[in-house]
């Protein structure tokens, strides 16, 4: 990946429906050379899709949570094939000390959180788990989490 590349995905993080066109001017590019390095990015996963941010409005109707589990040893595989289809996961993330993963939750209320966390609490695999409500974002960046 070289400086191109990391600019046409930094403005893809901020507006991932910019067309070709508009990216090949403010890159200073032909538009075939930011398609096909669009291809080529998508093409070697490192653009694993495109997607939407739901505006303010939408995420407020939305309680979040962070879940810590800990998994018996090789349990991982069951855990993950489970929590995957589950549309209110938004993220898994395997993580080193105490805890073995972190999932971030989305669901419409308290309510259906509650019946979540005690669904995942009950998978085959899970020894324990910590769930933390998120109160109030301070600060959101693009999916990334940072620079490109």
């Amino acid at each position: 990946m070289d400086d191109l590349d990391r600019a046409i995905l930094a403005q893809l993080v901020v507006d991932a429906r910019l067309p070709l066109a508009t990216l090949a001017r403010r890159l200073k590019v032909a538009r075939s050379t930011v398609q096909a390095r669009l291809e080529r990015l998508e093409s070697s996963g490192v653009i694993a899709g495109y997607t939407i941010r739901l505006a303010e409005a939408a995420r407020a109707r939305l309680i979040r949570a962070s879940v810590l589990l800990s998994i018996e040893p090789r349990a991982q595989p069951g855990v993950l094939a489970r929590l995957k289809p589950l549309p209110e996961v938004e993220r898994i993330v395997t993580i080193s000390g105490r805890w073995d993963l972190l999932v971030e939750l989305a669901a419409p209320g308290t309510a259906a959180l509650d019946a979540l966390l005690d669904r995942i609490g009950a998978f085959p695999g899970i020894r324990d788990s910590e769930s933390l409500i998120h109160l109030a974002s301070k600060l959101e960046r693009g999916q990334s989490g940072g620079a490109v």
